[in-house]
């Protein structure tokens, strides 16, 4: 056993108006990991090609410790997947959905489904057709947790869902997984989702990773610095700060990695710190894609 649940090395597909383009990545086992990047940046691509349902064109992929594609039979016993575009049989209930899905996998585990069904706050009997989307998402995510997966890939499972019932569903997962000590990739392009759940962090755009690191790492590192210039003076462009903005004698700038030098060499330019205030893991993501377009960023 290794100590990444999923390895990608040097990952690459080629479509005719889209390119995965040397996606390396490493989930450690037993951490949450938040995927995110806008439609098209290449999030559900990788999933797919990590879950054999696509091959890659160029580089390798192991799912626990299994080579992709050629080991995922294996892999896919001790993998739960749920997408947004999952669908359940309509006519058939919840209750015959969890004895199908017992019949299939030996891991199956129905104590733990009936205790999955009252806190997701289901009722086994009705069809799936009669449920809202917020219940579907939720029977979901129960069939694919009951069967105690070593691995589990969630690929935008709240896209579509409305506020309270996003919240719902993130909720009941965020204290399910409490519970034990689970592998996950959650992929989505809503930074507050993964925001709540997530332990790590990596961003991809236009094919390409673009930042990963531990969710605390980006929260502790980036800032934003307001700070006052002296009349008729300016500030032009400062090593290792971003966006730098200005309204009179008011300016902004977003630090990246903000240290205990940061501040003196604001200083040094005559600026005279007004307020250092955190960002949210939204305005990390947008500044960082930007940037690195702009090839500010490496």
């Amino acid at each position: 056993m290794t100590g990444s649940a999923v390895s990608l090395a040097g990952v690459g597909k080629d479509y005719k108006h889209f390119t995965l383009d040397d996606v390396s990545l490493e989930l450690p086992q037993g951490s949450i990991m938040g995927f995110i990047g806008a439609n098209g940046a290449g999030k559900s691509t990788t999933i797919r090609i990590l879950m054999g349902l696509i091959h890659q064109d160029r580089g390798t992929v192991r799912v626990l410790d299994n080579e992709m594609p050629a080991g995922q039979v294996a892999a896919k016993r001790e993998i739960g997947y749920v997408s947004d575009d999952m669908r359940l049989y309509p006519g058939a209930s919840i209750a015959w959905h969890m004895s199908f899905i017992a019949s299939i996998f030996p891991s199956w585990d129905a104590a733990y489904a009936a205790e999955l069904v009252k806190r997701f706050d289901l009722t086994p009997e009705p069809r799936i057709k009669g449920l809202s989307h917020g219940q579907r998402v939720k029977a979901a995510l129960l069939l694919v947790l009951a069967r105690r997966p070593r691995l589990l890939v969630l690929d935008e499972p709240t896209t579509g869902l409305d506020p309270i019932a996003r919240q719902e569903v993130l909720g009941a997962l965020i204290e399910v997984l409490a519970d034990e000590r689970r592998t996950v990739l959650f992929s989505s392009q809503n930074t507050m989702d993964v925001e709540q759940i997530s332990d790590r962090i990596t961003f991809i755009d236009r094919g390409r990773i673009v930042a990963s690191d531990d969710k605390e790492n980006y929260l502790d590192r980036w800032r934003r610095v307001r700070f006052e210039i002296p009349e008729g003076a300016t500030v032009s462009a400062i090593p290792g700060m971003l966006d730098l903005r200005g309204s009179g004698r008011i300016n902004v700038v977003t630090v990246p990695d903000f240290t205990d030098a940061t501040l003196p060499l604001l200083q040094a330019t005559g600026a005279s710190v007004i307020a250092v205030e955190p960002m949210s893991l939204e305005e990390i993501f947008l500044c960082t894609v930007k940037n690195r377009r702009e090839g500010v960023l490496a």
